[in-house]
């Protein structure tokens, strides 16, 4: 689940031999890349700036290793939020109930819609979804502690494209009515809910992006470590060549004193 217009970092590894990854979007080809290898982990990572409603829908990746492609891997559903109306959410028959109680959360949205989705923050988001126009029911029961927590509700245009969030609800649970335990009441940001997918896998991938900077600085270091070596080797072989030449210049000088000392020593001795 992604906001209009966040930027988004979708990773696909394959084997240590891969030496290219795609990128299908929706059953077509999206983007390609090279990989990054390492250790033993070989990774691409493909960048999209903003997400919108375009960029909304499934993906998979496939790398190719030598001349064989692989199978495409699992499908990862990218649903962006924040899109058009806001709904509204109630609970009946009210926030606080005791548990074994029945109880419907009802969804409504001012602009017509077909799919309503139901969320509990703080946990991975396998949404209850309902069918409707303007406002459906969602119902929960008999409820235990368990459901105790804040729920949001969105409305889809596709199953890809939802809503702005409703405002949060909060169910408060107690086991009997000597129990007065309830839920945590610290504020939990829905958008922190909603970018964990991607606070997780930017955890995941963090210190191999950490490495591959690392990496690339060494490669840095080493390539003017051997342009400096190269220009020095350069100064000291043009040094060698000028002394040399300077030499040979000293010995043909010497030579031909040389022999001009010996033609006039013998013009005298003649």
């Amino acid at each position: 689940m992604i906001p209009k217009g966040k930027q988004v970092r979708i990773f696909c590894q394959g084997t240590p031999e891969a030496v290219k990854y795609q990128l299908y979007f929706e059953g077509h080809l999206f983007l390609q890349q090279s990989p990054k290898q390492h250790g033993r982990r070989n990774i691409a990572m493909f960048h999209i700036p903003a997400m919108t409603p375009l960029t909304a829908g499934q993906y998979k990746c496939i790398y190719r290793s030598k001349k064989l492609w692989s199978n495409p891997s699992d499908p990862l559903d990218l649903v962006v939020t924040e899109l058009y109306d806001t709904p509204t959410l109630s609970v009946h028959p009210g926030p606080e109930v005791t548990s074994g109680e029945n109880v419907s959360f009802y969804c409504r949205l001012g602009t017509a819609t077909n799919k309503f989705f139901l969320l509990k923050e703080g946990r991975s988001p396998h949404p209850q979804h309902r069918y409707g126009n303007t406002q459906v029911e969602f119902p929960i029961g008999p409820v235990t502690t368990a459901h105790r927590g804040t729920y949001r509700c969105f409305g889809s245009y596709n199953n890809h494209a939802w809503s702005f969030p409703s405002e949060p609800v909060k169910l408060q649970v107690t086991e009997d009515f000597g129990d007065t335990s309830l839920a945590p009441t610290e504020h939990t940001s829905f958008s922190d809910y909603w970018d964990l997918d991607l606070v997780t896998t930017e955890a995941e991938f963090q210190q191999d992006l950490a490495s591959w900077d690392h990496t690339a600085q060494n490669l840095l270091r080493i390539i003017l470590a051997f342009l400096v070596l190269v220009a020095l080797m350069c100064l000291l072989a043009e040094d060698w060549l000028w002394r040399k030449r300077a030499q040979e210049k000293a010995n043909g000088a010497s030579s031909q004193e040389c022999r001009r000392r010996f033609r006039t020593q013998r013009r005298l001795n003649e």
